[in-house]
């Protein structure tokens, strides 16, 4: 017996699906929703296949295979939501954040997506350079990473005991600044993780691109505690060099770390030079 390499494989039964998981997610999220959408075929045609692995408007197709219209209703065509999309303005990007931000409040009634957030609460602030392609892209350019794209700014919230999700994300020019919009998106991040059940106390993590007045602020006037990596820059070093040596705190490092110049294990070190925490 031999091998045939001309076999191939099609999925042509019209009543199989090859998402069905899609079905409860769906199903969850009209659950959750803020009440009556309108457009709601679109917005959740669009969710809908990003959550089945859809990374672009072509790929939404997917919805349409198989016995997916006897699952679902109101299935759209990728042409039709693509043109959707493109009517967007800044205004209806933040409609959709409030969407957004409603939805994740009532999934933290029905699931317990933030386990463990009535005693403690992280809410991480970064961004993040996405490539594109072509050069009509809108928007497209080149940042920090020396990458042509599109700048994304993400806030996560997460607990000892429970996985990160998402609470809000803003798409913005490719050259933007890590920090432009961040004291604003801060706020979101912070109200949008008490609404999904974090009634403890919220720490906001961020690296040294958020380092400014107005994002610390922010954190301050969301009652909420902070640790932000502070730049090295002049005032700073002259602060640090302002410190009596008897005045540093020791940290105790839940794991060793091995000096490559002393030669020795270091299971106790000062408080890191570079890094302000504010926890009061």
């Amino acid at each position: 017996m031999r091998f045939s390499h001309g076999v191939s494989a099609v999925f042509d039964d019209p009543n199989l699906v090859s998402v069905a998981g899609l079905g409860p997610v769906m199903a969850l999220a009209e659950r959750c929703g803020p009440g009556s959408p309108n457009p709601g075929l679109k917005i959740p045609a669009l969710v809908g296949a990003m959550v089945a692995g859809a990374d672009s408007i072509a790929d939404t197709d997917l919805l349409r295979h198989g016995g997916m219209e006897r699952l679902f209703t109101g299935i759209r065509a990728p042409s039709t939501l693509g043109s959707f999309l493109r009517t967007f303005t800044f205004g209806n990007v933040r409609q959709l954040d409030a969407v957004a931000s409603r939805l994740l409040s009532n999934l933290g009634t029905h699931t317990p997506v933030l386990a463990g957030a009535d005693q403690l609460a992280f809410v991480d602030i970064d961004d993040t350079v996405r490539e594109t392609y072509g050069y009509a892209k809108q928007a497209s350019g080149y940042g920090y990473s020396g990458v042509n794209g599109l700048n994304a700014l993400i806030g996560v919230a997460s607990t000892p005991i429970a996985a990160p999700v998402v609470t809000n994300s803003r798409l913005r020019r490719g050259a933007a600044n890590s920090a432009r919009g961040a004291a604003r998106f801060v706020t979101d991040a912070v109200s949008n993780a008490r609404g999904a059940g974090a009634a403890g106390e919220i720490i906001v993590r961020m690296d040294s691109a958020f380092y400014n007045a107005a994002v610390i602020a922010a954190c301050r006037r969301a009652a909420a505690r902070f640790s932000v990596t502070a730049r090295m820059n002049t005032s700073v070093q002259a602060a640090i060099a302002g410190i009596p040596d008897q005045a540093w705190t020791p940290i105790r490092y839940p794991n060793a770390i091995y000096d490559e110049d002393e030669n020795r294990w270091i299971l106790r070190g000062r408080g890191r030079r570079n890094h302000l925490h504010r926890l009061h």
